[in-house]
């Protein structure tokens, strides 16, 4: 298969393996968050709440693109990663997804909400940095710092985020909803009434969707990595996009760059300069006259991903100078021949989404009761009140929504849980906070990105030295 050897087609199977079960177990993880109100407030039962959410998770996964996916793909360049050793790819998806595995399985296992985002990003931030410790160190490539550093952003404002909003919706529940039964626990067995259970279902399928559509395409990524690193020659080009029309987003790309007034430039600016018509020529010496990927050996496809990646890049780091001035319609037009020239690298086959998908979808099904508990008991002094569910589902579905249309990775978890925390202190004030539930999920918070990055750096630098 692909011309692999036995052992290297083993692990390669291992690792897809361990990324459908990463995917299962954030399923399983994450599933509290969209049907912790549903299950708590009576509105359904659990077996019809897990069904329900784990059908959205998939039809978000199917539906949701992959921005989020490559988001997570450029973390770690690949066109920097990957050399001529495939047996160093493996050390690197198996040290990511082991760090990863572990830490999401040892909250569930406590029942603490923790974030599979913040766990994922974390492993691949302690591959990138575990780079500096090898004897060919590549030095700060290593690591994408301009989209960590965006990354980071999202998960650091989307709890914040969650709870300000909260205290937002709760407030305007009081004012414009006057039944008390919204603003009462739930009674053990007792159902609420219709509208309550409606307004529910709505929020629950919302955050499900929304959750399949940001927190699936994180594992559409980690497969995508799994290919490009291990099958650079195979998976490196999307084999649908004519190599023709990219020329010509290459040449648009070209032309505007290079007409553009230079005097102002500073050594990143002419960096990237040099960059991008170099890496112009190289693409269209080797494209020359063919149409489809096929036609290019498999030795030499990842070069051309190499091309289009360094290129496009350093056309996006040139928009953001000061000193790059341009038109307002030679800017549009060359942010659309980057969007259409990244169209070859820039993708996902189909089986890899749908593989995602049924391991979320199942990973939903199952494990929900430790971290519902959490959310409805031990988060607040008082037990989650109908408006409160729904206020919090509200900021969680909200809050997802965005970040998957910006291609922003953010944590479901931290969403639901700080909004939680948000119609708590609406409430009550800060003294309707649990203290120990509160101080755990915040330890969590802070500790993942630590734990993870140490975890995942010291497993690949290990694997590494084992597999030669």
């Amino acid at each position: 298969m692909f011309g692999l050897e036995t052992g290297l087609l083993i692990l390669l199977i291992l690792c897809l393996v361990s990324a459908c079960f990463f995917e299962f177990i954030n399923g399983f993880h994450d599933t509290a968050n969209a049907v912790a109100t549903v299950i708590y407030t009576n509105s359904m039962k659990p077996t019809v709440a897990v069904v329900y959410s784990g059908i959205l998770n998939f039809i978000g996964v199917i539906t949701g693109g992959i921005a989020v996916a490559m988001g997570i793909v450029n973390l770690l360049p690949m066109e920097v990663l990957v050399d001529s050793n495939p047996y160093h790819g493996v050390a690197m998806i198996l040290a990511l997804l082991l760090s990863s595995i572990i830490w999401n399985f040892g909250t569930w296992y406590f029942g603490i909400p923790s974030s599979s985002s913040h766990t994922l990003i974390g492993s691949i931030l302690g591959i990138g940095l575990a780079f500096y410790f090898l004897p060919e160190s590549v030095g700060g490539s290593a690591v994408n710092w301009d989209k960590a550093k965006d990354t980071g952003w999202a998960l650091l404002i989307s709890p914040l985020a969650g709870f300000s909003l909260a205290i937002i919706i709760m407030f305007l529940f009081k004012r414009l909803v006057k039944n008390e039964t919204v603003y009462k626990e739930p009674v053990p067995g007792k159902k609420p009434p219709i509208w309550i259970r409606l307004m529910l279902g709505l929020t629950c399928g919302t955050v499900s969707f929304f959750h399949g559509q940001n927190d699936g395409q994180k594992g559409v990524g980690i497969i995508m990595m799994i290919l490009i690193s291990i099958l650079p020659g195979y998976f490196s080009l999307d084999e649908r996009v004519n190599l023709q029309s990219v020329v010509g987003n290459v040449t648009k790309i070209e032309y505007i760059i290079s007409h553009t007034d230079t005097s102002k430039f500073g050594a990143d600016e002419f960096k990237h300069y040099n960059s991008i018509l170099k890496h112009t020529a190289s693409y269209k010496e080797v494209i020359a006259a063919r149409y489809n990927s096929s036609e290019i050996k498999v030795t030499e496809r990842f070069d051309i991903r190499k091309d289009i990646v360094k290129l496009t890049k350093g056309s996006e780091k040139l928009l953001k100078s000061p000193n790059f001035a341009i038109t307002s319609n030679d800017k549009k037009s060359l942010q659309s021949e980057i969007k259409q020239a990244k169209k070859l690298v820039e993708y996902a086959p189909s089986w890899v989404i749908i593989m995602i998908s049924l391991s979320l979808g199942l990973g939903t099904m199952i494990g929900w009761k430790r971290v519902v508990k959490t959310i409805g008991e031990k988060i607040g002094k008082q037990h989650m009140s109908y408006a409160q569910g729904a206020s919090a589902e509200i900021v969680a579905s909200m809050g997802i929504g965005v970040a998957t249309a910006y291609g922003a990775p953010v944590s479901t978890t931290h969403m639901l849980s700080s909004g939680i925390m948000g119609t708590m202190v609406a409430k009550k004030g800060l003294k309707n906070l649990q203290k120990k539930t509160i101080i755990n999920i915040l330890l969590a918070w802070v500790l993942t990105l630590p734990v993870t990055i140490i975890l995942s750096g010291s497993l690949f630098l290990l694997f590494r030295w084992l597999m030669g």
